[in-house]
């Protein structure tokens, strides 16, 4: 990823980070869900704005 995006906000903790991954909500499919590196590594729960289906 090129440091010149402006890059994204995590769900989990809610900052602006360069250093993230993006994936579909592997419940419904529709949302993008970003979370950073950190919230991925302490295992952070995410919450789906779409389903409200919960993960770490």
């Amino acid at each position: 990823m090129a440091n010149d995006l402006p890059g994204k906000v995590c769900v989990s903790c809610g900052r602006l980070t360069h250093e993230y991954s993006e994936f579909k909500c592997p419940s419904c499919g529709e949302t993008n869900i970003v979370r950073c590196s950190h919230c991925r590594e302490i295992a952070n729960t995410y919450k789906c704005s779409n389903c409200g289906f919960e993960g770490p």
